[in-house]
């Protein structure tokens, strides 16, 4: 039987909505759309780029809990309310991103709390075991 597995990160979303941070199934890992929240202090900054950062923290964390990280993610999804906000963005993914090459979508849409100005969704594949 396939592996199935969630990884929490703590948040009161995942508790109060149903939701893990991500789910290990297989050799894959699906890490739900993360925004900028710093689970331990339930704040988030105002400022995108700052948020951005957090994201990846979130998700770096949930990787590593699932035991992979960037260099395992094939896919990423950025959503933004302002594609404004993308730009300044950049180089901050690219420190992640920037060898791995995954493939990448961005999304221009509203988010759940109107403090968020960026969430990130990533897929990536386990390595061989």
């Amino acid at each position: 039987m396939t592996e199935r597995r969630a990884v929490l990160s703590g948040s009161t979303f995942e508790e109060q909505i149903g939701y893990a941070r991500a789910v290990v199934h297989g050799d894959w890992v699906h890490v739900s759309g993360t925004t900028g929240f710093d689970y331990t202090t339930m704040t988030i900054s105002d400022d995108v780029v700052e948020q951005a950062e957090q994201c990846l923290r979130n998700i770096g964390a949930a990787l590593a809990e699932a035991g992979c990280s960037f260099a395992d993610v094939v896919r990423v999804r950025y959503i933004l309310p302002d594609r404004d906000d993308f730009e300044p963005c950049w180089p901050v993914l690219r420190r992640c991103f920037g060898d791995v090459r995954p493939a990448a979508t961005m999304l221009m849409c509203g988010l759940a709390d109107p403090r968020m100005k960026i969430e990130i969704e990533v897929y990536a594949q386990r390595p061989a075991r």
